[in-house]
């Protein structure tokens, strides 16, 4: 019986093809804005989540709060400090440093390039893996000896020193007034997406370059805040927990209180913009959801023509035999089946805009299949409840009436 029903019912939609596709339409537009704004959204978040995955999910910044006023000299870290914090916290700490980063133009020869300097400890490769091509990275002579080393990336290497080996050449720039010659001892390579290069500001018109972080603290030692990368191995309870011991510890140490001291974690960041991404999602998509509401009253319309049109054709049925169940078995079937497909062919338009669009911009998508399936469900589930009433209509006449009906 039921495959009956849908056979008449493909063959009703078929006799007024343009005036089916249109009542589609607002069914295809809100199932396509809906798929493409939850997986751009799903997407976006994902983006941002590996994002963080690469810059470290444990990292923290430490420093004097931006709302103290009586900021002193004694609130700024020193090198002994950083000593004093990994001794107390020991394996919780993986790495340290004074999160100190500056820009100067580097010359080589004829060549300039605006540099963008990071200093770093030698074992930052271990928080932050890169592959090294030439050379070798920064070392501990490096760090402790303030050596006027670094490590550049091969991008740099390739702009500023026109070979992708560029071990032993030389480089002047200034840092903090004072005129440094360095010598390239190792050349990485950091694969990034499109979007984490448009993240992180990676330009191939400037140049990154590692060198030891107590360049960067030179003369006076002292500095404003501090980075680190915790132990990957403690749970989310656990770094919560760590954290504010360490603000507890630097503000006994500097004889302040816990709450003069900013304590930034990605951890806190990740979950701050994937609540912004999910608030941003569900509202936009339930903007878009309103075409659906919209497509469901069309689909009604038309449905309430179609009965009027089809009056005397659901007179000869019933005095045929057919029962009132059938008759609203019947136009429920067409109602839904048109709400079916308009969702079919919005999740087809919705998948693949969103794909193009990843293609295009380098980078993969996230499409859910759960999101498809509630989304063709929800179309039909649609087109039932606003085919009800047009269905009720047309299975309650009468008989006799309907036969007069011209």
């Amino acid at each position: 019986m039921l495959i009956e029903n849908m056979k008449m019912a493909f063959s009703a939609l078929r006799a007024n093809k343009l005036r089916s596709f249109l009542t589609m339409l607002g069914i295809i537009i809100g199932i396509g804005s809906v798929i493409s704004i939850v997986s751009i959204g799903d997407t976006m978040r994902e983006l941002f989540s590996s994002q963080y995955r690469d810059v470290g999910v444990t990292q923290a910044y430490v420093s004097i709060g931006y709302w103290v006023d009586d900021v002193r000299e004694s609130d700024y870290f020193t090198m002994d400090d950083l000593e004093k914090i990994k001794n107390v916290f020991g394996d919780q700490i993986a790495y340290i440093d004074s999160s100190m980063s500056t820009s100067a133009e580097a010359v080589s020869g004829a060549d300039k390039m605006e540099f963008d300097y990071e200093g770093i400890d030698c074992n930052y490769i271990d928080v932050q893996p890169v592959d090294i091509l030439y050379g070798r990275y920064l070392n501990e002579a490096d760090v402790k000896g303030r050596k006027e080393n670094a490590v550049i990336d091969v991008d740099t290497a390739r702009n500023f020193f026109h070979t992708d080996n560029a071990v032993g050449r030389q480089f002047r720039t200034v840092l903090f007034g004072e005129v440094k010659e360095f010598t390239v001892v190792g050349v990485y390579e950091k694969e990034m997406s499109p979007f984490q290069k448009l993240m992180m500001g990676v330009s191939e018109e400037r140049g990154a370059a590692f060198i030891p972080w107590t360049l960067l603290t030179w003369p006076n030692d002292r500095f404003y805040g501090c980075r680190l990368y915790a132990d990957e191995s403690m749970t989310s309870q656990e770094l919560t927990r760590f954290y504010d011991n360490l603000a507890f510890y630097v503000a006994k140490l500097k004889n302040r209180e816990p709450e003069d001291w900013l304590v930034q974690t990605a951890m806190e960041e990740m979950g701050q913009v994937d609540s912004l991404m999910s608030g941003l999602s569900a509202a936009v998509g339930g903007i878009a959801a309103i075409s659906l509401l919209v497509g469901g009253i069309g689909i009604m319309n038309i449905m309430l023509v179609s009965v009027t049109e089809r009056t005397r054709e659901i007179g000869i049925r019933k005095a045929l035999g057919a029962r009132t169940r059938d008759v609203l078995i019947q136009f429920l079937t067409e109602s839904a089946i048109l709400s079916a497909c308009g969702g079919i062919i919005g999740v087809i338009l919705g998948v693949g805009t969103v794909s193009l669009g990843g293609f295009l911009l380098g980078f993969a998508v996230v499409i859910k299949p759960g999101v498809i399936v509630v989304a063709v469900s929800f179309s039909a589930v649609v087109g039932i409840f606003f085919g009800l009433y047009p269905a009720s209509k047309a299975a309650k006449a009468d008989p006799i009436d309907a036969l007069r009906y011209e």
